[in-house]
């Protein structure tokens, strides 16, 4: 046993989860730190079109996570599962495999995407007078440096079903606060005035600067993870348990983008106000699904490892510790957005009409940030026991298929608002199924233990 899996097998509960999540928690608050700042930075220039902008190309990051999150959440859950087996060459075999295969599918992506920019823009609610926006920071943000966000977060996922959550929360980290240093220099008019162009380019040059040090993070000595080149054939016969891992993260990120591409195809309609108000909304939004994230990635190592193991009460009770931590801080933010929605919309921009689109707009879609944060840890720990179906179920009902017809039914009912109501309603579909199945579970394994 090494010192990095004593704290997936050995350590008491507690100390064992928050060692785990805290750092994880923290990378996935300093991403949306530095999405924050893009979006304030932005937001300092008064422009609703460049903050428009932003929204419209949001879903094209999604694709970025989905792309990372085949292969590193898949990767992560297969190469812990490998250590929780005692089997570390082959947890280096499962690293290269996933690390090669990211690589060539997001630039495969990246080229594509580049191809069909206008197309693609237009299609996510792009109009006559924010395409030029949107087109400049797509060009920076992602044909340029889509391929380094991929990678640095596909690391992170590897770096930590290691055991080494401290390091991977620090490559991330430390990517985020140089695009928060790069972002003024870069947008606003006193320096290079590239406008939300320049938002894209700081996030593009701070993630190829994480991709970097994760890259020499893999290859220090002493870490089972390998990159060779070497590994790819021993490794093929793993990744499809990789890709069937890590399909369900990955399908739940691709149809968010079907979700949000749609909603801002909706508001397109509405006057380019409401759709700055939507990509406000969206950041804010973010802060309690990135701690979810946070916690459910923290928890990925340490459910795969004991599965395998065959510990499953210390798995639950990781489990159980994990989401409550969820789910009190999703119901902290409920509260301050419910009762501060203008004044946080007002800190991103001062436009009167946007910051009265963006307040409503948050009322309505923080309902669901308590039904998400106990969802996403349920997924998680279906991917960790391998339990792909019940998965991809609940991220197919989280995301892009019951959305679409819920959008032209709540906008009927209450024209650009109702919209809003979607989400909420889509994680209570979710929420429901996830718990059927996770009760389903516990009464299998209850009548295999005669009990």
């Amino acid at each position: 046993m090494t010192d990095r899996t004593k704290t997936f097998e050995n350590e008491p509960v507690v100390k064992a989860v928050l060692k785990q999540i805290a750092p994880a928690t923290a990378a996935q608050m300093t991403a949306l730190l530095y999405n924050l700042a893009d979006t304030w930075f932005v937001g300092l220039l008064n422009d609703p079109r460049q903050t428009a902008a932003a929204t419209v190309v949001y879903p094209s990051f999604i694709m970025l996570t989905a792309i990372s999150n085949l292969f590193g959440v898949g990767g992560a859950a297969a190469l812990a599962r490998a250590l929780g087996r005692k089997e570390p060459d082959e947890a280096g075999n499962i690293s290269a495999v996933s690390f090669w295969f990211g690589l060539i599918v997001s630039l495969v992506f990246a080229g594509v995407y580049t191809v069909f920019l206008d197309p693609v823009l237009t299609l996510c609610g792009a109009t006559a007078e924010t395409l030029p926006f949107c087109r400049g920071y797509a060009l920076t943000a992602i044909s340029l440096g889509g391929v380094f966000t991929a990678l640095s977060m596909l690391m992170s996922n590897l770096v930590r079903a290691e055991g080494a959550s401290f390091a991977a929360s620090f490559g991330l980290s430390a990517g985020g606060i140089l695009n928060i240093i790069l972002d003024p220099f870069f947008i606003l008019p006193r320096f290079l005035g590239m406008g939300v162009a320049g938002a894209g380019l700081a996030t593009a040059v701070s993630n190829a600067a994480a991709a970097v040090l994760f890259l020499v993070l893999i290859l220090r000595k002493g870490s089972v993870l390998s990159l060779s080149i070497k590994r790819l054939r021993p490794g093929l016969g793993r990744l499809g348990e990789v890709l069937k891992t890590g399909l369900p993260s990955a399908a739940q990120f691709l149809l968010t983008v079907v979700a949000i591409a749609a909603q801002a195809r909706f508001v397109s309609k509405y006057p380019t106000a409401a759709v700055a108000g939507l990509g406000i909304t969206k950041k804010l939004d973010q802060l309690p699904i990135n701690f979810a994230i946070g916690v459910a990635t923290g928890l990925l190592p340490l459910l795969a490892y004991n599965h395998a193991a065959g510990n499953e009460d210390r798995l639950k009770k990781c489990f159980r510790l994990g989401t409550g931590i969820a789910l009190g801080f999703a119901l902290l933010c409920l509260a301050a957005y419910e009762a501060f929605a203008p004044e946080l919309a007002r800190f991103f921009i001062k436009d009167k009409e946007t910051v009265g689109y963006a307040a409503a707009f948050l009322r309505r879609m923080v309902v669901a940030m308590p039904l998400m944060s106990v969802c996403y840890p349920i997924i998680i720990r279906f991917q960790a026991e391998g339990r792909v179906t019940a998965s991809l179920v609940c991220s197919i009902l989280r995301k892009g298929v019951i959305d679409v017809p819920l959008l032209f039914l709540t906008d009927a009912i209450e024209p650009l608002y109702g919209l809003m109501w979607v989400q909420p309603i889509v994680d209570g579909i979710a929420l429901t199924a996830a718990l059927l199945m996770l009760r389903n579970r516990r009464k299998a394994f209850a009548k295999k233990d005669g009990l």
